[in-house]
């Protein structure tokens, strides 16, 4: 297991510093490679991290940025990840960043997955910055630990797949470990004390179907980096 744990004061401090920690490696990224990646979660803990990203000078019209997960639901919907990155982080400076979708037209996630698969493919691999966030089941993007097809998921080679726990109310796509854990750059943004407690037992233990977020802590190389706030 290999992670640093980066605490701060409070959350905007930590939206600040992560922000600026992302934008020098994208920028890093497009000198090098004149392309650059980024997966971010959903949900409410990345909103002010978005808005940090959305202010950075840089050239965004050469980053893709992708959801760690999607549930199947239209864009226009409140639940869905690219419709909330759309609205908190491609907007400012960031106007011109290209946002990859995993949702498709399809009405079932399973017939869209080739699809979903090839965006994925043409933003390529390795990804240079993921951020991941956890539930207080311990799950992250959308590897629950109550997902029949969990355990398929943490073996596959693919890129993204399909995931339908009886916990949510949709299906679900997903990036699967093997794309996300091969991250150039990987994070972990939490807040609480109560994803603090989370993430002590996640380290406390082995077991990954039972604390997905665990597959970031043992199946990687480069140091998870834990940002964390009260």
């Amino acid at each position: 297991m290999a992670h640093d744990w980066i605490a701060f004061d409070d959350r905007e401090t930590l939206a600040q510093a992560l922000a600026d920690a992302i934008a020098n490696i994208l920028v890093d990224a497009i000198a090098h490679r004149n392309r650059a990646s980024l997966v971010v979660s959903g949900g409410r803990t990345p909103v002010r991290l978005f808005s940090k990203l959305s202010a950075q000078a840089l050239d965004w019209s050469r980053v893709h940025v992708v959801p760690a997960d999607e549930r199947w639901v239209d864009e226009s919907e409140p639940a869905s990840n690219v419709g909330l990155i759309r609205r908190e982080l491609a907007r400012a400076q960031a106007a011109d960043a290209h946002v990859i979708s995993l949702k498709t037209v399809h009405p079932l996630p399973e017939s869209g997955q080739v699809v979903s698969e090839a965006r994925l493919a043409e933003v390529g691999f390795p990804l240079d910055v993921v951020v991941l966030g956890m539930g207080a089941d311990g799950h992250t993007a959308s590897l629950f630990p109550d997902a029949p097809e969990l355990g398929g998921i943490l073996d596959s080679d693919r890129a993204c797949e399909v995931v339908r726990p009886p916990s949510q109310p949709t299906a679900r796509m997903t990036l699967t470990p093997v794309a996300l854990n091969n991250a150039r750059y990987q994070f972990l943004h939490i807040e609480g004390d109560d994803k603090r407690e989370v993430f002590e037992q996640a380290v406390a233990g082995r077991d990954v179907a039972q604390m997905p977020i665990r597959t970031a802590l043992y199946e990687r190389g480069p140091k998870l980096q834990v940002y964390w706030a009260p």
